[in-house]
């Protein structure tokens, strides 16, 4: 199974960012992640459809935006004009009730892909994969998050490995794993059946991107 690695610019040098998205592209980069956060689904605020739309004018890679915020439904047009190529959004965040989350889930998958994006559900490590099981013959892109969100630079949740593989036994599309990942954690989620792994510390803090990038995709 080819890995694919996507650096999240969460932990970049946003005041030379068109040159961090170049240092991730030419390190081999498959494609950018961009975590949104609200301030209110998580303690945490980053950024917006604007920073998005600079990304798209200066690279051609695809770009993930990650929507880590209440009320998705309200912003999935402005992340696709904006240049997004993928747009997961949290089954969390979807309200109370279970059949109010799979219900505004299914709107806001036929919505992405209408706008002819690729949509993803991202679920937290608390979250049981009862909560996403009927929307996955819907899907081919699941995030599984590997810390609790809102915050780089979070430990590795090792209880989420049982998760993505019982994922893996389940569901035949792409399956990225999000939150304390480097060379050891990411061989141990791909082991599970993860094939995309998106990381921000361990890369963009590194003196050598494309071998870290290298180490992720376990390239020898």
């Amino acid at each position: 199974m080819k890995i694919k690695v996507g650096p999240s610019i969460l932990a970049c040098d946003f005041a030379n960012l068109e040159t961090e998205i170049k240092r991730a592209k030419d390190a081999g980069a498959d494609f950018l992640h961009v975590d949104v956060m609200d301030g209110h689904f998580v303690p945490n605020i980053t950024i917006g459809p604007g920073v998005v739309s600079a990304v798209r004018k200066k690279t051609d890679l695809p770009i993930h935006a990650h929507l880590m915020i209440e009320h998705p439904e309200d912003y999935i047009d402005s992340f696709a004009k904006s240049g997004a190529d993928i747009i997961s959004f949290h089954i969390e965040a979807l309200g109370k009730s279970r059949n109010a989350r799979l219900k505004k889930a299914n709107a806001l998958i036929k919505r992405i892909k209408k706008l002819n994006k690729r949509p993803a559900i991202a679920i937290n490590p608390a979250t049981p994969l009862s909560e996403i099981k009927v929307l996955l013959e819907k899907l081919d892109w699941v995030l599984v998050m590997s810390v609790n969100p809102g915050f780089g630079g979070q430990d590795f949740i090792a209880a989420v490995l049982d998760k993505i593989f019982e994922l893996r036994n389940i569901f035949d599309g792409d399956i990225e794993v999000d939150g304390g990942i480097n060379d050891i954690t990411g061989r141990a989620v791909v082991r599970k059946g993860a094939n995309i792994l998106a990381a921000g510390t361990y890369l963009f803090k590194s003196d050598d991107m494309k071998e870290a990038i290298r180490r992720l995709k376990n390239d020898e």
